[in-house]
């Protein structure tokens, strides 16, 4: 084991039950990272109850080979699209994928939520975006994930879930909430006449101000 990871694994085992308990994910299923250094980051691993999870679990992934020691824990099987998102984004050092009811419920319909409260633009961005549709654990659902995060902390993933990122994992988690609230009253808007949007240019300046002013990372 890694001891100078031990705080990291610690954080994604109690990650891991923060998930279950705030009913984000069930039995095995969604996954979480942190980058720990500029080129590896800590998983949760393949197959492992949430529950039963321990900080020697934690797979020690290279984001940037997807290199990862053989003979330890197996990361988990989604490991290539958090190895996308850090390479694309620079700036966020968690990821998040979660299978939370509201989110897999508008990533079933295909729909992208439109900016319809205040803190879903502020903290995620001007919409959220659905990924299209590909086949889990593949090189074109890691692409779909990190055409659809552009600009976003947040996208759903066709027919599967959604997937949060932050600048740490306070923050993703954080994003994980906000999301779910979102599609939650965008859904239930849809009944009552349809969601009404804020516009797209004050939803991206909320955005700025939340990312450069308010938030505290």
């Amino acid at each position: 084991m890694e001891d100078q990871y031990q705080k990291q694994r610690k954080e994604l085992v109690k990650s891991g039950m923060k998930l279950v308990e705030q009913g984000l994910v069930s039995r095995t299923w969604g996954n979480i990272s942190v980058k720990v250094n500029d080129s590896q980051m800590l998983i949760t691993p393949s197959g492992k109850f949430y529950e039963d999870l321990i900080p020697a679990d934690m797979a020690l992934v290279n984001f940037k080979t997807n290199e990862y020691d053989k003979s330890g824990p197996k990361p988990s099987s989604e490991y290539k699209m958090h190895t996308g998102i850090y390479l694309d984004r620079k700036e966020i050092n968690a990821v998040i994928h979660t299978h939370q009811m509201n989110a897999s419920t508008c990533a079933a319909a295909r729909r992208e939520v439109p900016p319809i409260l205040d803190d879903l633009a502020q903290i995620i961005g001007p919409s959220v975006r659905c990924a299209e549709y590909a086949l889990p654990s593949t090189k074109k659902m890691m692409r779909a994930v990190v055409k659809a995060l552009k600009g976003r902390y947040a996208a759903l993933i066709a027919n599967h879930g959604a997937v949060c990122v932050g600048r740490d994992l306070d923050e993703a988690f954080v994003v994980c909430q906000v999301l779910e609230k979102g599609c939650k009253a965008f859904i239930e808007a849809e009944f009552l006449g349809g969601a009404k949007s804020i516009s797209k240019f004050e939803s991206w300046i909320m955005h700025k101000i939340y990312l450069q002013k308010y938030s505290k990372i």
